[in-house]
Formats: C-alpha cells, sequence, structure tokens
C-alpha cells in the first residue's frame, strides 16, 4: 500500500523517521511530507534516506517557472497516487488546520484533496491536549471518519507531566494496518439508511413532527461508506450535508419515506432504518390554512405506515437493523421491537437527555440481536457509536454469508 507521512512541527518529530521504518517493514511505501516547522527538528535527509523517495516540504518551487506550474499541482497527484494519509506527530496547529479546512502549506492542501482513509497521531502540551478547542477539533476530525491515535501520559519535553506525548510508533504503526484492514470490510455490500424526521402536514403552512437531527442516520451513512459500502441514505428534512459518496433521497412524509425506501430495496443487502418517522398523520389536510380561533380544535389522526414491520415481512436474505428510541424500560422495549418487527438486530437509546439522543453529537445505546445477545455500547461519537454497529452488522453478515454457503 502507498502511505503519506505527514510530519508536523514538534519535538516528537523525530519519532516519524522510526514510524516510517516501521510501516516499510510491513510492505509499504512511504512518501514523506514535513512542514516548514517540522524541518526546524529533523532534517528532510533523514526521511528520504530511510524511504528512498523524494521528501516534499513546499507548496511552491522558486527554482524555475515550470517548476512552479508542476508544484502548484503536485498535491492532487500525491493525493490521487497514494492509499493512507499519516500524520505523526500532529500538533495542535494542525489539527485545527484540517478541521477548519486551511490550506497554507503543501500538507493541509494535500489534506483538503485526499480521500482515502486519515490516521492523526497528536501530540503536544498537556494544556493544549485539554483546551476546549483542540477537543472541538478532534471531535470535527473523528465525525469526518478520520482515527485519532491518543496521545500517551508522562513528561513531557516542556516539563510538564500529563497527556500529551506523542504515542510510541509501534502503536500508531498497528493504528495504520487496522484502519487498513476495516476501511474496506463493507465493500460488495449495498446498505440502505432511512435518517432523520418525517413531516406530517396539518395544512400547507403546519405539520407534525419530532426532534430527530438525523445526525446518527447520517453518521452511519458515512461510516458505511468509509467502509466501502453503497450507500443510500433516504432522508427527512435535516440541517446537515450529505456525507461524500453517499446516494442521498430526500423525503418529507413517512408516505414518501415508505416509497422510497422499496424503490430502492432490490439491490440493498442491508437495511438499516434510523429515521423517526412519524407514528400519525391527519386523515385530511386542508388546502387552505386553517384560521386561528379561541375555540378547542380537534385533529382526527391516522397510523401512518409501519415501514419497518412491512421491511420484516419482506425482508429476504437481507439484514435488517431497526432502531427504537424509548424514555423507559429500554431493555425489554428494544427486544420486544427487535421480535415483533422481525429484525436482526435493534438499536435501542434512551431519549430525552440533553447529552446524548435526539440533537445531540453523542448517543449510549444497547444493540439487541436476534442470536440473543444484548451489547451496551457506551457513551461516545455518534460516529464512533456508527463504528461499533456496524462492526456487529459485519459479524452478522458474515454469519448469514456461512449459513447460506457463500
Amino acid at each position: 500500500m502507498n502511505i503519506i507521512l505527514g510530519v508536523g512541527g514538534g519535538i516528537a518529530a523525530y519519532k516519524a523517521a522510526e514510524l516510517a521504518r516501521l510501516l516499510m517493514q510491513q510492505g509499504h511505501a512511504v512518501q514523506v511530507v514535513m512542514t516548514a516547522r517540522a524541518k526546524e527538528f529533523v532534517r528532510p535527509l533523514t526521511f528520504a534516506a530511510l524511504t528512498g523517495h523524494k521528501v516534499i516540504d513546499d507548496l511552491f518551487s522558486s527554482a524555475s517557472p515550470e517548476a512552479t506550474l508542476s508544484s502548484a499541482i503536485e498535491h492532487i497527484a500525491v493525493a490521487q497516487e497514494n492509499d493512507l494519509l499519516v500524520v505523526a506527530p500532529a500538533t495542535a496547529d494542525l489539527l485545527a488546520r484540517f478541521a477548519h479546512g486551511i490550506a497554507d502549506d503543501f500538507l493541509t492542501t494535500l489534506y483538503l484533496a485526499f480521500t482515502g482513509p486519515v490516521v492523526l497521531a497528536p501530540a503536544m502540551n498537556t494544556n493544549m491536549w485539554r483546551h476546549a478547542a483542540t477537543e472541538s477539533n478532534l471531535e470535527t476530525l473523528r465525525r469526518r471518519g478520520h482515527r485519532i491515535v491518543d496521545p500517551g501520559e508522562g513528561e513531557l519535553a516542556c516539563g510538564m507531566v500529563g497527556p500529551g506525548r506523542l504515542a510510541e510508533p509501534e502503536e500508531i504503526a498497528a493504528a495504520v494496518e487496522a484502519e487498513i484492514g476495516r476501511r474496506r470490510d463493507l465493500e460488495g455490500e449495498t446498505v440502505l439508511i432511512t435518517a432523520g424526521p418525517t413531516q406530517e402536514p396539518l395544512d400547507p403552512v403546519r405539520y407534525i413532527s419530532n426532534r430527530s437531527s438525523g445526525k446518527m442516520g447520517y453518521a452511519l451513512a458515512e461510516a458505511a461508506a468509509a467502509r466501502g459500502a453503497r450507500v443510500v441514505l433516504i432522508s427527512g428534512p435535516v440541517h446537515l450535508a450529505p456525507p461524500r459518496g453517499v446516494t442521498l433521497v430526500p423525503v418529507h412524509t413517512a408516505r414518501e419515506m415508505r416509497d422510497a425506501v422499496f424503490a430502492n430495496l432490490e439491490p440493498a443487502t442491508v437495511v438499516i432504518k434510523a429515521a423517526a418517522v412519524a407514528d400519525f398523520h391527519l386523515s385530511k389536510v386542508p388546502p387552505q390554512k386553517i384560521k386561528k380561533t379561541a375555540a378547542r380544535m380537534s385533529l382526527e389522526l391516522d397510523p401512518t405506515p409501519d415501514i419497518l414491520a412491512e421491511l420484516g415481512r419482506k425482508k429476504g436474505d437481507r439484514l435488517l437493523v431497526g432502531f427504537a428510541a424509548e424514555t423507559e424500560n429500554l431493555k425489554q422495549e428494544t427486544r420486544r421491537k427487535m421480535e415483533a418487527k422481525n429484525c436482526d438486530m435493534v438499536v435501542g437509546n434512551l431519549v430525552g437527555g440533553e447529552e446524548v439522543g435526539f440533537e445531540a453529537d453523542q448517543n449510549e445505546v444497547l444493540l439487541a440481536l436476534r442470536t440473543g445477545e444484548m451489547i451496551p455500547v457506551a457513551r461516545a461519537s455518534k460516529r464512533e457509536v456508527a463504528g461499533r454497529i456496524f462492526d456487529e452488522i459485519l459479524k452478522l453478515r458474515l454469519a448469514l454469508y456461512a449459513a447460506n454457503g457463500r
């Protein structure tokens, strides 16, 4: 595999030389890209001698007009020719520039042009590591699917003792290997995901809906695409950008969502119903806005289509995953829903709190599996929870393939 090793400007830059050696021992070709500050700690010649490749350390060359033109597009070529980007050390400055899309040198410009998996190994002062800005930047990068190799604890170059020292090269190399093995484990699968709320009109300007933000469904779509699956995301109205490489099908009502699901069902091998579909809709929607009066108003509501139950009856050999948003009795309700809807897995989560569930960036869930297992997933970002869900989906999928002789 062709790997880009980005080296940031910190005292830990010397460890990147050992990381380059380990990656080459694992059979990878390594292209080193250094920031200007990194060259203050390690000479580019060191990496060139180790890898056998020239080190890229400048976005533009001043040697000649021809060289300048070549350098101006080199970051695109390097991004296209390599399979994985690992940055060690990833300084607080680099993390901030990656998170906010600032491209002012070769490494940060390359990052924006790179579409493969990214492994980041931060190293910095303890206070910088614990700062709210760094924590926010790390969360942004984790949501993008990047693997973070957390720093170790100990005495730092600044004299402080605490977290912030670069992880050992062996640990970073192991994370690279794990990322290589994990990233394409859903290749060949077509994953159909529903996300967000539905909106059931009461009149031309009002509707019934719920608090679903779509963040969990979008995190699942992003995770599936990153692991090699073809992804169709059927989404109710949300304020989220669709993940890269995902086919988005926007809908508003439960009926529209039901129709979109079955229109896209045939090629799907895994179906995940993460949407919070409204349970009722107005039996007859008036053509004009209902005027406000002092009198009490009663609305006659009918049930919306039960998409998950219908999928359970028609799923064939697909894997079907449902979601259960509960306010109490989570274990019992999650298990009941799995059996009643003929699912292979139901993801249960308690909603109503401020830190997890609807609208929050984190989640804490319980996975009820057809095998009888109940697997708790501790509080983590929705992107990390999505990864755990797909880990279990993959196990179920492989078991199904084995049972069918595939």
